[in-house]
Order: structure tokens, then sequence, then C-alpha cells
């Protein structure tokens, strides 16, 4: 499938990086299809592009390599709606703020991307009476610096 993008150019994606978003996002809920675009192999971040509208692009995290005690309960109908069962657990990402400088990033843990990646829907869920908020750091200490690169 093709599909425009401000960020990307006119770009060809499998079928299958489609979700849909019966709700739309908060903030968004006329968009409600979006291509997943992975990064790199092992690279934790991807890109939620619209399908709609090319200029609206999100960058997301696989949460647990940032933070392993991430954990919230998903509701039953939540897992209902979404059609998750114990042999069919969801793929959970959450939406990063890349402000000027970069090592400052933050990602919205308060609320969650819960994709059933078989069926190829999603919701995002923000959850109540949590501890979380939209804005964690993702590097409290900054870049780690690698030897022999600094200054570079």
């Amino acid at each position: 499938m093709l599909i425009r993008s401000t960020r990307f150019g006119d770009i060809e994606v499998p079928e299958d990086s489609k979700i849909h978003f019966p709700h739309g996002l908060p903030g968004f809920p006329q968009e409600q299809e979006f291509a997943y675009l992975p990064s790199e192999p092992d690279n934790p971040f991807a890109f939620l592009q619209s399908l709609a509208e090319p200029d609206l692009t999100f960058i997301v995290v696989d949460p647990f390599v940032f933070f392993q005690d991430y954990e919230f309960v998903l509701g039953d109908q939540i897992e209902s709606e979404l059609g998750l069962t114990d042999a069919n657990r969801p793929h959970i990402f959450n939406i990063v703020r890349v402000p000027d400088n970069p090592e400052e990033m933050t990602v919205n843990l308060l609320a969650p991307v819960i994709v059933n990646t078989k069926k190829r829907i999603a919701i995002q869920l923000v959850l109540e009476k949590t501890i979380y908020t939209t804005r964690h750091r993702l590097f409290p200490n900054g870049f780690v610096k690698q030897p022999g690169k600094e200054g570079k």
C-alpha cells in the first residue's frame, strides 16, 4: 500500500502494517487508520503514520525497554473489544515527545497504545488512578556517552 507522509515522502508499506483505531486517538478522534513503521531491528522506537493526514506522524516506543516495572491492568471490556486472550497478548507502545533538546525526550506512560497484532486493531487507553504521567523522561541522566565519542 502506498502512503503519503510529510516526514517520509511517498512510501510503499505492507498491508499488515496498517492499524485501525475504532475510536481514533485522544485529541484526534477522526484519525482511525495508521501505519506502524518500525525503525531498525532492535531499535525500541517506531513511527505511527496517519493514513489520512500526511502531516501526522507520532514517534512511539516500547516502554519496557526504558521502564521494566511499567505495568497496568487491562479491563475485561478492553480485552473483549480488542479480542485479546491469553494466547493473543497485546503489543504495547507509548507516544514520545521530542523537544528541541532530544536528551529531554519524554514518553506518555499515562496513555499506552494497546494493539491486537493479529486483528490489527488498537486503542489508546487513558489509565485512571495511576502514578504515571504524560511526560516521563526517557533519558533522565542524559544520553550515555560512548568512550572516544566525547564532543562529536
